[in-house]
């Protein structure tokens, strides 16, 4: 299974990611976004989060 991660250097925090799967994706106090549950990657379409994301900043690696 593929493991969606953010680089937090990258981020801008504009919340892409979070509108499009927010059971696995949160917006945090620093105003990035973190993943949450990477295993609920099931019930959404986390590879589309990943290619909204303006700067790229999310990535997935092998678990």
């Amino acid at each position: 299974m593929k493991k969606p991660v953010i680089d937090l250097d990258a981020c801008e925090g504009c919340g892409s990611c979070v509108e499009m799967c927010p059971e696995v994706f949160e917006m945090q106090d620093d105003g990035k976004a973190h993943v949450i549950a990477p295993e609920k990657c099931d019930s959404c379409d986390c590879q589309a989060a990943a290619d909204i994301c303006p700067v790229e900043a999310i990535t997935f690696v092998e678990e």
